[in-house]
């Protein structure tokens, strides 16, 4: 054995002596020829299962580097993969001509094909070489590039498992893809049943948690998700994903990326919507005569010449099926004197045939299935019988059927073996237990043969989980886990089990689960799938929860998981979440759980003005006519709708394309609406009266854009994935110009106002301009390049820019492409502005107000936004659609706008209702006194005005309007104090409105100011880098002048002492009386951002840019410690409230808790790993405050983080809608908490009790 195979065992030998159980990792050991049957025993002998395990490792290190790696591949089998990685990086290098085992399989490809979850052979095999040599040869010309290579062949014939045998090859896996083999069971899917199969597989390549933040909420952030997955760990050109049984071509679209695969369908058409070098295997429908008696010789135990002359008829009748002739050779092995009679069943069709309402019409399936199903004990038919509601392309752990039949695993896995030996079932074993799954075929005939008990058997299952869960609660760590979580509410809807449904479905229980594993797509999706049912009991409720998850779907898919609890307390106090995440909270916080209510929060408000639902599937594109009354809609229903703007009452249905419609455009002259689709046509309908006007066909890909110009000459565009724009003349039937240049698909397309130009975007990460008289390319703005950073190379680099807009004056055009929007100008191509929406959203559309410098932008969280395109300031939120947005669109006034979505709605919003709602706002400058019961804030609106708020009722009092750029209140409530942006300070007596103004201001805007104890004294810090001490009554006025730059802050200390800070890297005590400096300390190189001072007032800290946080003692000018370790700048520090700790908190979102008498670090607070440059803290950590036990802490960053001082760890999180806190104020019992967010919302919060 290598020296490094040898190493790696010992390393673990202690992990893997505890854990594994010797007896099923034995067997695979000895059917690879590597441990001997009497090596077997010795190690049976010993005690204990721990001494077994030792004894077995003992005698591997003795062995050879195949009993390493067979040792390997019996853990991977067997469900260890934990202990699998430990040895992962000791496997060592074999050669293909080394020791094979069973089946002419070396270890390596074993090893390959376990990790790649690619499905073990049939119980009888019998190989196809020249169809596996097809296969090979296909692949083999893929020679490293990426490409496409089809096994297409009628349903049961054969192509799953040729596509795995191909595969088991050591010269192609080590030649052409040695970066692995991965294999996804498809099948016909929706787009949440794809997402979770994309979710699966970005899970299993991301084995070391690089993404651990997270699963990706959508197809598209999956797919870029899977891009880098492939990249980085798998090299895409070097690895091969196996995708089985596709059907739909919209579903490769999700694996188009430029990786090599291998795929399996019944169409062969479906690789038309993707690009690449395309290699096709045709599978004939039928075993040849000597293929199928090859079969039934291994089934019955003969050798071909000897089988008798009923076999060839037996070939015939089962039409070549390699499933049928497996069905009836596992009972000949059985009954092997009945050839006659199972001949005779199969041409007299004995067993009524069976009326199929899916696709597949095989008659000698019927004979067969219903022959085998007849022919078994009739002890265990009906347990076959329960299959029926087994979905398709679902691998059922042997546990799920245990809970079903009540009984022990053993016994399940015994009726389940005769299945499986018949043919009738088929098993899968890459884990602990057993996975058993059906073919298509068998659940059809299965579905249609049981049909009328169906709903029973569904109840049957139900119940039994429910029996059997009342006692032992699901949880993430059993094997059959996730199935239930995928399909409980599917067999409740199907037992037609109402009550239990909504029961499921309205439990925050059940959420907190299903979304903690798989994130919140499937639930949403259960929700629109299953809402005629849930509506039955109580819409409002149905809408309550479909709310919530909406508008949390995006902290539901993260790591670490949120309290959804939390989340529930923030909604509305009327909705059925927050009834029940109170009654929950509140049974918690008896147990020491902490819990905030949000005091003051608003019923959240519904801002459009009109919801329809004109389509049964998703909407992905809708637009207004040229007068804004009408609006045209299409989607996923392969429908274009027509219907009132003002109303929504329906004008025109028309059944428009073969496929998904992708976009539709009104005619400037509203005569004419055009529709494009997945079925590679254009077509043009009459808006009034929805006759078909014309049809053109030349894209050779689906057609993905298309935009009318804005006069009267009817010139149309059109852009496909075929990489070509078109431009059309109505009265032609043939294209105008093509216009070649996009290097790959084209998906979105606008004219400029004045009809000069057309934009158009693309996947190769550009925006081009096109002269439309000459079809000539103008321009080409390169978006890539600002994306690229030194980790992601620009060939590897994937930016689609998805849309484009123009300015009304046609001097500017927007451009969105993955979380960022772009302004250029036209004629210089230079950049005007950039707006990041987020990290954890990609933008799916965006428009520009025909009128003004808004944006409407649709991210992939479920929200639409509008944006100031001039002061890239986000103007509003607009949520309420429950899934994702795929199109938003200004009317032609820009009064209003549209948005389209998943969740096969349209709503229509008021854009100054909208604007308006969010227009005022507060300033993140905020004072606020804690008073007995009371709880009172000084703030200022986005509009001038200084108001005080009763943070418990709410009331507001407006006290006057300004430029206030700081206020403060003074201790009991009696004066406020603001400062001006030109310097000058003013203070109003809150009894008789009285002001009073600073005769001698400021030089700049005033940034921090504060009374003294008995209010009579005002001081106050400013952008000039001076401290005025104003004495307002008397009039008196001291300036503090030393600091060489801005003043950061300042802190009062007793005795008429002051302690501030500055960019300088100073910190100076003053005599505020004398106007006199009394300590200097130089603290840092650069700007002291913070500084606290500890309660006993011995101590005082500084935080700084330098990325250093030092302790001193107001007697010595150097400090007593120096605290390193952050890696970032340090924002902020507090005191301990006895004097022994030092919380500090840097820009990675980083806090760290200090000891103060020794300066050693104590705990790392928030030590996760940062996702897509979000910091762990959602941001900087901008502020802290311990309680007053020392106990707690609370920090303010991205959101709010209670801490366990003790433990280190989150005691709860609250996210705030916006982000980037700036301070938290606290109440003197730690109590109270409040701050505002950046969109200026108010929190008020409270520890429920």
């Amino acid at each position: 054995m290598d020296a490094k195979a040898r190493n790696s065992l010992l390393q673990h030998r202690e992990a893997l002596e505890k854990d594994i159980k010797t007896s099923y990792i034995m067997d695979h050991m000895i059917s690879d020829g590597v441990l001997t049957v009497l090596e077997e025993e010795k190690v049976k002998n010993e005690p204990t299962q721990q001494q077994r395990a030792a004894m077995l490792i003992k005698m591997i290190l003795k062995k050879d580097n195949y009993s390493y790696i067979s040792f390997y591949n019996a853990l991977l089998h067997e469900g260890y993969k934990d202990l699998a990685a430990l040895l992962h990086s000791g496997i060592p290098v074999v050669s293909s001509s080394g020791k094979d085992s069973a089946g002419g399989i070396t270890s390596y490809v074993r090893t390959v094909l376990c990790e790649g979850g690619v499905p073990q052979r049939p119980v009888v095999f019998v190989t196809r070489k020249k169809l596996v040599s097809a296969v090979q040869q296909k692949l083999f010309k893929l020679n490293g590039e990426p490409g496409w290579v089809t096994i297409y062949g009628m349903a049961g014939c054969g192509k799953s498992v040729l596509a795995a045998e191909a595969v088991r090859d050591h010269s192609l896996l080590e030649g052409c893809f040695p970066g692995g083999v991965h294999w996804v069971s498809v099948g016909k899917q929706d787009k949440p049943g794809l997402l979770m199969k994309l979710q699966n597989l970005c899970t299993r390549l991301d084995q070391d948690d690089s993404f651990s933040q997270r699963l990706p909420l959508n197809i598209e952030e999956a797919k870029d998700r899977l891009r880098i997955l492939m990249l980085h760990k798998h090299p895409r050109y070097r690895s091969l994903l196996i995708l089985d049984d596709v059907w739909d071509p919209w579903v490769l679209k999700a694996f188009d990326n430029q990786c090599q695969i291998l795929l399996t369908t019944r169409d062969k058409s479906v690789t038309d919507s993707v690009m690449g070098p395309k290699y096709v295997v045709p599978v004939e429908s039928g075993l040849g005569k000597e293929k199928g008696l090859e079969i039934l010789s291994l089934f019955v135990n003969m050798k071909k010449a000897d089988l008798p002359e009923q076999a060839y008829s037996i070939i015939k009748e089962c039409k070549g099926s390699p499933l049928v002739i497996s069905l009836i050779g596992a009972l000949l092995r059985d009954f092997p004197n009945r050839w006659d009679y199972y001949l005779r069943q199969l041409q007299n069709k004995q067993f009524k045939r069976i009326k199929k309402s899916s696709s597949y019409d095989y008659e000698a399936l019927d004979e067969a299935m219903s022959i085998s199903v007849e022919m078994l004990r009739e002890d265990i038919k009906d347990y076959y019988t329960d299959l029926s509601i087994l979905q398709k392309d679902v691998k059922v752990p042997t546990k799920v059927l245990c809970i079903l039949w009540d009984m022990e695993t053993e016994e399940v896995e015994d009726i389940l073996q005769e299945f499986v030996n018949k043919s009738l079932l088929f098993c899968d074993r890459n884990g602990k237990s057993f996975h058993y799954y059906l073919h298509d075929l068998q659940v059809d005939f299965l579905t249609e043969k049981n049909r009328s008990q169906l709903q029973d058997l569904h109840k049957k299952i139900v119940t039994q989980f429910q029996r059997h869960h009342q006692l032992h609660p699901l949880s993430p760590d059993q094997e059959d886990c996730m199935y239930w979580y995928n399909f409980l509410a599917y067999h409740m809807a199907s037992a037609n089990m109402h009550k239990e449904l909504c029961a499921l479905m309205f439990s925050l229980d059940w959420i907190k689960a299903k979304t903690e594993l798989v994130g919140p797509a499937h639930l949403i999706h259960e929700f629109m799938e299953y809402r005629h049912i849930l509506d039955e009991k109580d819409c409002t409720v149905c809408e309550n929860f479909q709310e919530f998850l909406s508008l949390n779907g995006h902290l539901l898919g993260r790591q670490p998981f949120p309290n959804i609890v939390q989340l529930g307390l923030c909604e509305p106090e009327t909705s059925e979440v927050y009834q029940q995440a109170k009654l929950q909270a509140k049974q918690e916080v008896d147990n020491g759980m902490l819990y905030l209510e949000w005091i003051n929060k608003k019923n959240i408000k519904n801002l459009s003005r009109l919801v329809v639902r004109p389509h049964t599937d998703a909407v992905y594109h809708a637009c207004f006519s040229e007068d804004g009354q009408r609006i045209a809609s299409c989607g996923a229903d392969k429908t274009l709708q027509v219907f009132k703007a003002e109303t929504g009452e329906k004008l025109l249905e028309i059944k428009a394309h073969e496929d998904e419609v992708l976009c539709c455009v009104f005619s400037t002259d509203n005569k004419f609406i055009a529709t494009c689709s997945v079925d590679k046509k254009v077509k043009i309908w009459n808006s009034m009266t929805g006759e078909l006007v014309q049809t053109y066909d030349e894209h050779s890909e689906q057609v993905n854009c298309c935009h009318f110009t804005n006069n009267s000459h009817h010139l149309l565009a059109t852009g496909s994935s075929d990489y070509f724009l078109k431009l059309w003349e109505l009265n032609k039937k043939e294209c105008r110009n093509t216009m070649f240049g996009h290097t790959n698909s084209v998906s979105h397309c606008r004219f400029s106002p004045d009809d000069t130009l057309l934009a158009s975007c693309s996947a190769d990460g550009t925006l081009k301009l096109w002269d439309v008289r000459s079809a000539n390319e103008k321009k080409s703005i390169n978006v890539k390049q600002f994306f690229l950073n030194s980790e992601d190379p620009q060939e590897d680099m994937e930016v689609l820019v998805k849309c484009c807009s123009w300015s009304s004056d046609g001097n500017r055009i927007m451009v969105a492409a993955k979380n960022k929007i772009f302004l250029f100008d036209i004629h210089t191509s230079g950049l005007l502005a950039e707006i990041h929406t987020s990290h954890h959203s990609t933008v799916q559309y965006c428009d520009f107000s025909p009128h003004n410098h808004l944006a409407v932008v649709a991210l992939s969280q479920y929200c639409v936004e509008l944006w100031n395109i001039e002061s890239c300031l986000k103007v509003a939120d607009c949520r309420g659609h429950l899934s994702w947005v795929h199109c938003v669109m200004f009317s032609p006034d820009g009064s209003s706008f549209l948005t389209s979505s998943d969740d096969q709605t349209i709503r229509l919003w008021e854009t100054k209702k909208v604007c308006k709602n969010s227009a005022i706002v507060l300033k993140q400058e905020i004072d606020v006194v804690f008073q007995e019961n009371e709880v009172m804030i000084l703030a200022v609106d986005n509009i001038r005005r200084l108001q005080l708020i009763n943070g418990k009722t709410g009331h507001i009092d407006y006290l006057t309007e300004a430029q206030v750029s700081c206020c403060c209140l003074s201790p009991h409530l009696q004066y406020v104090a603001f400062g001006d942006e030109d310097g000058t300070l003013e203070i109003l007596e809150l009894l008789n409105s009285r002001i009073f103004r600073s005769r001698i201001g400021h030089k700049k805007a005033i940034r921090h100011i504060q009374f003294t104890a008995n209010g009579k004294t005002l001081i106050s810090s400013s952008d000039d880098s001076a401290i005025q001490v104003w004495n307002w009554q008397s009039e008196e006025y001291v300036f503090l002048q030393a600091h060489q730059e801005t003043v950061t802050d300042f802190r009062l200390l007793k005795n008429s002492r002051l302690l501030s800070w500055s960019f300088d890297g100073t910190v100076k005590v003053w005599n505020i009386i004398t106007g006199r400096i009394e300590k200097d300390f130089v603290c840092h190189q650069d700007t002291v951002l913070s500084c606290d001072i500890s309660p006993d007032v011995t101590k005082f800290s500084s935080t700084s840019a330098d990325k250093t946080a030092k302790i001193w003692s107001f007697e010595l000018l150097s400090p007593l410690h120096e605290l390193r370790g952050h890696k970032g700048c340090v924002r902020c520090s507090v005191f301990s409230v006895d004097n022994t700790l030092l919380a500090t908190g840097d820009d990675n979102g980083e806090i760290r808790i200090w000891n103060v008498s020794d300066g050693e670090l104590l705990h790392l607070c928030a030590p996760i790993s940062i996702e897509e440059g979000a910091a762990t803290h959602g941001g900087w950590v901008t502020d802290l405050h311990f309680s007053p036990d020392s106990k707690m802490l609370v920090s303010a960053g991205g959101y709010l983080k209670w801490w366990n001082v003790v433990t280190g760890e989150s005691s709860q999180t609250f996210y705030t809608n916006g982000t980037n806190l700036k301070k938290i104020h606290v109440s003197s019992d730690f109590k109270t908490y409040v701050t505002v967010d950046n969109l200026g919302i108010l929190y008020v919060l409270q520890i429920l009790e």
